[in-house]
């Protein structure tokens, strides 16, 4: 068995579901992304689980934990799977950022592997942070199964790195909503991706409500 790489974006929060820019703002889940965790524990936990890695903020760690109490796993936290540092963006909702930080917006918006939110981090920083880990992740499991709880941008910058997708184009080309699973598995081709943006193991309830 090759090694299979399995990314879960964390559930529902707030800020999933005002649009407003989350980065490192510890916010927490809501009712409903507490539900959207267990839903995936209570699918995934059959898979035979060589490790669990999650970005350490509250809303990781909490989508990671319904799993790994059922498999008896200890996550393992990892500053580079951190969402997005989006500066003076944080907590504010894409209108207040067009209207207040128009310019920086704009470039954001043409390149945002190279341009910053206002103060924030690049798109190339956070691929940066996070190859990291995934480049330790392959080193010490060359085989089975291997989960990353992490976040929308950080996911998709990952999944450009992997697939040979331009890190600029990571907001045009890969969608990822909340609780969704994706799935990388490596063998001597290098990286295919074989599942994305799946969320078949939630509920209609919880599949169907709104959200960035």
């Amino acid at each position: 068995m090759s090694l299979h790489l399995y990314f879960l974006r964390h559930g529902e929060t707030e800020s999933s579901q005002t649009g407003t820019y989350c980065g490192f703002t510890d916010v927490n889940l809501t009712e409903a992304g507490t539900a959207m965790a267990q839903a995936f524990a209570d699918k995934y936990q059959r898979l035979e689980w060589q490790a669990v890695y999650a970005s350490p903020l509250k809303r990781t760690v909490a989508t990671a934990t319904p799993l790994c109490q059922a498999i008896g796993q200890t996550m393992q936290l990892r500053d580079g799977l951190k969402e997005m540092f989006f500066g003076e963006w944080e907590e504010k909702t894409h209108e207040y950022v067009h209207e207040h930080y128009n310019d920086d917006y704009i470039r954001w918006l043409t390149e945002p592997a190279w341009n910053p939110p206002t103060g924030g981090e690049t798109g190339v920083q956070v691929a940066s942070r996070a190859s990291l880990v995934v480049a330790e992740i392959e080193a010490n499991h060359t085989e089975g199964n291997v989960l990353i709880v992490s976040h929308k941008t950080t996911i998709r910058l990952i999944l450009c790195n992997l697939l040979g997708i331009d890190s600029g184009r990571y907001r045009d080309r890969i969608h990822l909503p909340v609780a969704s699973v994706s799935l990388v598995c490596f063998d001597r081709h290098g990286p295919m991706l074989v599942k994305h943006g799946d969320r078949s193991h939630l509920p209609e309830e919880l599949d169907s409500r709104p959200g960035t």
